[in-house]
């Protein structure tokens, strides 16, 4: 059995796609960091890599590159948070916008949806009329006979 079918038919084009596209290579980065910051395997790698450094500083034989308070690492964390935050927040920014695009795409779907609804009726309603006046004619010629 043949299939007349092209084999390489594509997909129609979403919201999402149509959005994803139109990403910056910087927007695409913000969102790969902030999901992998919002992760549970950043979250265990760096628990872990704090450990090992406060085992190391507290317990190190040889050099205590930072020494109890740890403020190397203080450090560390707050210049790690002022760049993770305002890339967090830009995507959070680009979520809300994905969010508002899906809106309106939903919104249109759903006004398309109401006027296809609508016109069925206009149709259902317009075959009920004839198979009435097909009925109505059909008992009013055997009323005349």
């Amino acid at each position: 059995m043949k299939n007349n079918q092209p084999q390489n038919k594509q997909l129609p084009a979403t919201w999402h796609n149509n959005h994803s596209a139109e990403l910056s290579f910087g927007q695409k980065i913000a969102d790969q960091v902030a999901q992998g910051m919002g992760s549970w395997t950043f979250i265990i790698v760096q628990s872990i890599i704090v450990g090992i450094w406060m085992m190391l500083n507290i317990v190190g034989i040889v050099n205590h590159w930072d020494p109890y308070p740890f403020i190397l690492l203080n450090l560390l964390f707050s210049t790690q948070a002022a760049y993770a935050a305002p890339i967090i927040m830009m995507a959070q920014n680009r979520q809300n916008e994905r969010d508002r695009v899906q809106a309106m795409a939903d919104f249109q779907t759903n006004v398309d949806a109401k006027k296809e609804i609508e016109e069925l009726q206009l149709q259902l309603n317009q075959i009920e009329t004839e198979k009435l006046d097909k009925i109505i004619k059909l008992l009013e010629k055997l009323n005349t006979k």
